[in-house]
């Protein structure tokens, strides 16, 4: 194939990709970040109790990660028809990538939340401040640079997992290296995929150890800093009102 027939088609193979890989990571943040909370929040011992509820929640996020993306997408055939009225394309991709990620980026979210200091949860419990407040106030400010970093991790999974898309008609890069470089011999078009997908994981996972490290600098943003400050002080005594 010439290069005049190679532009158009990695043009869209590109667009498709990160169309899959855009929605599907907004959607697994939207989904997936109160879902970790929760599962820090819920846990023995956290500000909102609930072993039962902490367990259920517990178990579906395991089931969502054990199950292999590819068979992911072959259980789900019948509710992705059901939302996007079809089971090919890159809209019907978009599903099963974003279902496999809520999971994903959920355990991630744990993990960057339960290393938040507990001194400075006490802090605002001491000032009055509800779950809603420490969330808000605490969890995810000093939890951020972590929680960018998980966000880097998931998108680059969900690239990979959109490369698999593409092998059972979901479109993008995928698609293209089994459909031009794979059944038809094109040895070089597939070299040209591989070398477009690590240039692009290589620059996304350097912009987001750039912000992690950035924010991780600054030790944080907002009422975090005053907090400290606080606690340091008499945190029994101070008003809640002053760290917002």
């Amino acid at each position: 194939m010439t290069w005049s027939e190679i532009q158009p088609l990695l043009s869209q193979a590109c667009s498709e990709t990160f169309s899959m890989v855009l929605w599907s990571t907004l959607i697994a943040i939207a989904l997936g970040l109160p879902l970790g909370i929760l599962l820090v929040l819920t846990e023995r011992g956290g500000l909102l109790q609930n072993v039962v509820a902490n367990k259920v929640i517990g178990q579906v996020v395991n089931v969502g990660r054990s199950m292999p993306f590819i068979i992911l997408m072959v259980a789900l055939m019948s509710f992705t028809r059901w939302v996007t009225g079809t089971t090919i394309g890159t809209t019907a991709a978009i599903v099963p990538l974003a279902i496999g990620g809520i999971p994903f980026f959920a355990r991630l979210v744990e993990t960057a939340v339960r290393e938040v200091d507990g001194g400075l949860v006490e802090a605002v419990q001491a000032m009055g401040g509800n779950s809603w407040t420490i969330v808000r106030k605490v969890l995810v400010p000093e939890a951020l640079p972590s929680l960018i970093a998980s966000t880097t991790t998931t998108i680059i999974a969900l690239i990979g997992y959109s490369a698999m898309a593409g092998t059972v008609g979901g479109g993008g890069l995928g698609d293209l290296a089994v459909r031009y470089g794979y059944q038809r011999f094109e040895t070089g078009l597939m070299w040209i995929t591989v070398g477009i997908l690590a240039v692009v994981i290589s620059l996304i996972q350097f912009a987001g150890d750039f912000a992690a490290r950035s924010l991780h600098g600054r030790g944080g943003s907002g009422p975090v800093p005053k907090l400290r400050l606080l606690k340091a002080k008499e945190p029994a005594a101070a008003d809640i009102s002053k760290v917002a």
